[in-house]
């Protein structure tokens, strides 16, 4: 088996469908499918019924809510050789695993290989996504990877577990960045990461963008990054960089008479704030 794909999902069904077309249609075809269901109740059965029979579909059941809860169940049956977590609500272009295969026979000396996300329009979703291709360190890890878009050589991700703290449902005030965290951890011992923003995965755009929902979003996104940075023990200055970036944002929003978006950033200022301390 050439590749795993570990989708956590809640609350989701047309979503989820479009994410299993998507897969039917790639054109390599060497994958099973782990879904890890956090509804408490069926409504996702007729969806398995239907394409487990034209998909390696494994529908394992998670009483326990969390993204990364739900990776680290999934990351316990993985036969692939590639492990990748799509969301339920992304999808695949029909070429993508088969350029993320050629990726890795072409390079075996790299470990990890994140790509970028984008929205209908080709536009960076989710991130401000670098445009230029190379490894990903400490550094620019923050603009080259998201949980969706990271496919890891099963090898190097043995006995090496999402931190459940981290992340959306961690019933934490961390709501993000345990992918972050995970690629950290890589790079810890010594993993070799790519990033090749060329190789795309498709995302909905996060919309209405100012509305109480982002709001509170931009905060738990922010805690998250912040815990992130305390617990790998970022210097000061890579610290108050990333504290200034969304301050120096709402500020210029601001003189701009931008109130929604200077709200915003000043939230993702705050959580960050909260996280680091």
């Amino acid at each position: 088996m050439r590749f795993s794909l570990v989708t956590p999902t809640l609350g989701r069904e047309k979503e989820l469908e479009r994410l299993l077309d998507s897969l039917l249609e790639q054109s390599f075809d060497d994958f099973e499918v782990i879904l890890v269901d956090q509804n408490p109740d069926g409504r996702l059965d007729p969806l398995v019924s239907r394409y487990r029979d034209v998909l390696r579909l494994h529908h394992l059941r998670s009483p326990r809510r969390g993204a990364s809860r739900a990776r680290n169940t999934g990351l316990a049956r993985c036969r692939g050789e590639i492990v990748a977590f799509p969301d339920d609500d992304c999808w695949y272009p029909r070429d993508l695993l088969e350029r993320v295969d050629r990726f890795f026979t072409r390079h075996p000396e790299v470990d990890a290989l994140c790509t970028r996300l984008v929205d209908g329009g080709g536009a960076s979703c989710i991130l401000d996504f670098d445009t230029e291709p190379g490894p990903i360190d400490r550094i620019n890890v923050w603009r080259r990877s998201i949980e969706s878009t990271m496919f890891l050589r099963r090898e190097s991700t043995r006995r090496l577990w999402f931190d459940e703290s981290l992340g959306t449902g961690s019933g934490t005030p961390w709501g993000s960045g345990e992918g972050t965290d995970y690629l950290l951890q890589l790079m810890d011992r010594g993993a070799s990461l790519y990033y090749d923003p060329e190789i795309i995965v498709m995302h909905d755009p996060p919309v209405p963008p100012f509305d109480e929902r982002a709001m509170r979003r931009a905060y738990t996104y922010g805690c998250g990054m912040g815990r992130v940075l305390k617990k790998h023990k970022y210097p000061a200055g890579a610290k108050l960089r990333l504290l200034g970036a969304p301050l120096g944002q709402a500020l210029r929003s601001a003189a701009g008479a931008k109130v929604g978006a200077a709200r915003y950033h000043l939230r993702v200022f705050g959580g960050r704030a909260r996280g680091m301390m």
